[in-house]
């Protein structure tokens, strides 16, 4: 018994590592790849652009929290995943992305109202047609994620991807302005829906009987409340200041923000979605779970945390050559920004944990703290203008954290010692490094921007790495071995 219990968990060790592997290098290579064109796009439209797309997204944004990929990952942990149940599943996402596709069409006149620009209710009617293909990517992908089959996944999402960025550049280069950051997301999704659906062999008729089916629209639900205090925390600001700024600076403050959040909104969620499946094979056993959570979370911020400083300690020389000179008044916004994503990093750690062992209700009642929190601060800080939408960050955010920390690691299983125990070695190396790279931007001599970022970033590395070497190699052979697959 305790042999084939010991091959299992083996086997599931190199299933996530083949998962992770696929999800996240084809994730990096897709993502290099859609960069490319962002920038290339950011440096030819400018702030005012993305500040008029941004008041778009958080219509989206809301609406998207409803589109029922709570209801997929109810799909990945059913028993009964037949094709009765795939059938329910289809005809659910059908109802609910046409209805919400028909409620942002009429809701964009309000929309244009409230944000004082007439054009935004014009992108929200184009924007609609994404609704289209939300039920052919979620009920796909519940498929393929349930059987662990990260691979295929992975590589549609390249070529999804692949589809956006030549979109984008097209958009650009043809002079359609805003209505490039449109067309590319359509482009995407489009293709995404076509590939998935051809991947998992998923095209069903759908069906609308819903009797037994209970369970999934109980667990989509509890999902989508969850998520629904997500859009409060996580659009709040743009929707304030939305009103209070013009487009360029909400253009600043977005696009600072999406620099700053590139690791934590592009490499964490594929890696979550990895470890939700395995948490949920894990979950009738505690100390498994527990362990699996601290050696993910402390994987994760061995990269995170030099990314995370590092942009803060060039953040003069990384806006200029990221995102050109009609960007340069960004800089201190991605500085202090990048100061407080490590918290953010940690904190979207914590839900696929909970939500895998079968308590959904945590990760709800974690994003409701961030929901009453996060718009206090947004609402009392963007009184002071661009910084003090940055300062209210820094105000809100530890104690959103702390008492995330609090509510979830019991139920996971984690003692809080043995988190810190876990992080501190990659948190300790960053801080250190990041002192050392500003100490030794105040030596060199004024440079070009792009000599001047190689050399930080250069010597940035050769210090992280060279402290993990020094205090904590085993962090270091771990990370190594896991890529290696030596006792991962």
């Amino acid at each position: 018994m305790r042999a084939s219990s010991e091959a299992e968990s083996a086997a599931l060790r190199q299933q996530v590592r083949s998962a992770v592997i696929w999800r996240s290098g084809t994730q990096i290579f897709g993502q290099l790849l859609t960069w490319a064109s962002t920038f290339i796009v950011i440096r030819l439209l400018g702030p005012s652009a993305y500040g008029l797309f941004a008041m778009t997204q958080v219509v989206l944004v809301l609406l998207n929290m409803l589109n029922g990929y709570g209801l997929a990952s109810a799909l990945i942990q059913r028993n009964d995943a037949g094709r009765h149940a795939q059938r329910q599943l289809f005809g659910m996402l059908i109802l609910l992305n046409f209805g919400l596709g028909a409620v942002q069409f009429l809701a964009a006149p309000a929309a244009a109202a409230y944000y004082r620009q007439p054009m935004v209710a014009d992108l929200l009617r184009v924007q609609a047609l994404l609704y289209i293909a939300t039920p052919f990517i979620a009920l796909p992908q519940a498929l393929l994620s349930r059987a662990m089959d990260f691979r295929k996944q992975a590589l549609v999402n390249f070529v999804s991807a692949l589809a956006g960025a030549i979109a984008a550049l097209a958009g650009a280069l043809a002079g359609l302005g805003v209505w490039t950051l449109v067309a590319a997301p359509i482009a995407l999704f489009a293709t995404r829906a076509i590939g998935m659906t051809i991947a998992a062999r998923s095209l069903l008729w759908p069906s609308f009987d819903f009797r037994g089916a209970g369970d999934i629209a109980r667990y989509g639900g509890v999902m989508a409340t969850g998520q629904l205090f997500w859009f409060a925390q996580s659009q709040a600001d743009v929707f304030i200041a939305g009103r209070l700024f013009d487009p360029h600076t909400l253009g600043i403050y977005t696009t600072s923000l999406f620099l700053t959040q590139i690791f934590v909104s592009k490499f964490v969620p594929p890696l979550n979605e990895v470890a939700f499946s395995a948490y949920a094979r894990l979950r009738d056993d505690k100390a498994a779970v527990a362990a699996a959570f601290t050696k993910s979370a402390r994987l994760i911020m061995v990269v995170a945390m030099p990314f995370y400083l590092g942009m803060a300690a060039t953040a003069d020389p990384l806006v200029a050559v990221a995102l050109g000179p009609k960007w340069l008044e960004a800089a201190p916004v991605v500085h202090w920004l990048a100061l407080a994503m490590p918290m953010m990093t940690l904190q979207v750690l914590y839900a696929p944990a909970s939500d895998a062992c079968g308590r959904p209700g945590i990760s709800a009642q974690n994003s409701a703290t961030g929901a009453l929190c996060l718009p206090i601060a947004f609402l009392i800080g963007v009184h002071w203008g661009l910084m003090g939408l940055v300062a209210a960050w820094f105000a809100a955010y530890p104690v959103y954290l702390a008492v995330s920390t609090w509510r979830t690691l019991p139920v996971i299983g984690v003692k809080p010692g043995a988190l810190v125990e876990a992080i501190a070695p990659p948190v300790l190396a960053a801080v250190a490094m990041a002192l050392l790279v500003t100490g030794l931007d105040t030596l060199l001599p004024p440079l070009p921007a792009l000599p001047h970022l190689a050399l930080l970033v250069g010597a940035g590395g050769v210090i992280y790495g060279g402290l993990l070497f020094l205090f904590a190699r085993p962090v270091l052979i771990e990370s190594i071995n896991l890529i290696r697959n030596r006792h991962g």
